[in-house]
């Protein structure tokens, strides 16, 4: 299925409701897309490209003349400047966000795994943060806003979310928030949990701040901590880790170590077989230009893909728009759905 995209012009934005499923257009400023830095991993790319294609053929045989045949396969590709349209939605969505690392320092030495998936995979080059501090790029993603929101104490929030469009199209979501002490719980911070030792905080859970989930039992009852994780068990699912794991308390290597304990067996899953996963950062702590990494992981990409276009979290949120044919909220509808960093439709 190939979804158009709808832009709605500012006027129009600003008159919408909750029922509408749209949010008012922000006037945060951006900081314009730096040079692109190409992490030293991707030096690795196409030999990593040419294994895969290798054990492709292999396995495949005969049905690889389903792919375009002309010439000798690319090991790897790069994205073309051209807008591509998103295909279908895929089985699931999943998105990980982690804490303040620049791009550099996020797939470096100390997070061989993270750079291993961007060097699969898809990644981003030109990714921006929206803001500093966290709070606000949390809420950016969730509803293509920052609400006006400039800092990290706790905020009531009325505006539409993803939650408000995904159910209201018949999808679900649920966000997994690492020690997350469940009850429609608003305070700032928990410590443990079902789920083991750590620190959750408010201000990475994008969900609670807005007053629809939060004074709704039924509906804050999709935010749970990682002892209720069911890769099956929604359309779309935010994955939270707590403070050490999501490299804000601890170094990035504990991070990345957490990040093959758990999204390696979820890649694996068969909810991903058709599925989506975005890692990205809330922010580029330090780092003027607030570049951070994204990777999209798709099992379905046949060869690593790269794209230096502009994108922001605002991107993020209007391509999981895109993939469930959702109206643009916001932000989202000014920004272009990654479609590029997806698999064919």
């Amino acid at each position: 299925m190939t979804v158009c995209l709808r832009f709605v012009g500012h006027d129009r934005l600003s008159n919408l409701s909750l029922d509408d499923l749209r949010g008012s257009r922000t006037t945060d400023g951006r900081a314009e897309a730096r040079a692109n830095r190409v992490p030293a991993f991707l030096a690795f790319r196409a030999a990593a490209a040419l294994t895969l294609g290798a054990i492709l053929l292999t396995a495949c045989g005969p049905q690889a003349s389903e792919h375009p045949s002309s010439g000798s396969p690319e090991p790897s590709r790069v994205a073309s400047a051209s807008a591509a349209p998103v295909g279908k939605h895929p089985s699931h969505v999943f998105v990980v966000i982690f804490e303040n690392e620049a791009a550099d320092a996020a797939l470096g030495p100390e997070a061989p795994y993270l750079a291993s998936l961007a060097a699969r995979y898809g990644y981003a080059t030109n990714y921006l943060a929206t803001t500093h501090p966290s709070q606000p790029n949390y809420l950016e993603i969730f509803s293509g806003s920052t609400q006006g929101v400039t800092d990290d104490k706790p905020h009531d929030v009325t505006a539409p979310s993803l939650a408000d469009q995904l159910e209201g199209a018949g999808f679900t979501w649920r966000v997994y928030a690492e020690n997350y002490p469940g009850n429609c719980f608003t305070g700032k911070k928990s410590l443990d949990g079902a789920d083991g030792k750590g620190e959750y905080r408010r201000k990475h859970n994008p969900a609670i701040s807005f007053t629809a989930i939060s004074g709704d039992p039924a509906r804050c009852a999709n935010i749970t901590d990682f002892s209720h994780f069911d890769p099956a068990g929604s359309d779309v699912a935010f994955i939270v880790p707590n403070q050490c794991n999501d490299m804000h308390d601890c170094p990035i290597s504990t991070g990345d170590a957490w990040a093959k304990r758990f999204l390696a067996p979820l890649i694996a899953s068969p909810a991903m077989a058709d599925g989506v996963l975005f890692i990205t950062f809330d922010e580029a702590h330090g780092d003027r230009s607030n570049h951070i990494a994204t990777i999209v992981v798709a099992p379905r990409l046949a060869a690593p893909v790269t794209s230096a276009k502009a994108y922001g979290h605002p991107s993020l949120l209007r391509t999981i728009e895109e993939l469930y044919g959702l109206p643009c909220l916001a932000d989202a509808c000014q920004a272009e759905p990654m479609a590029d960093l997806l698999p064919p439709g």
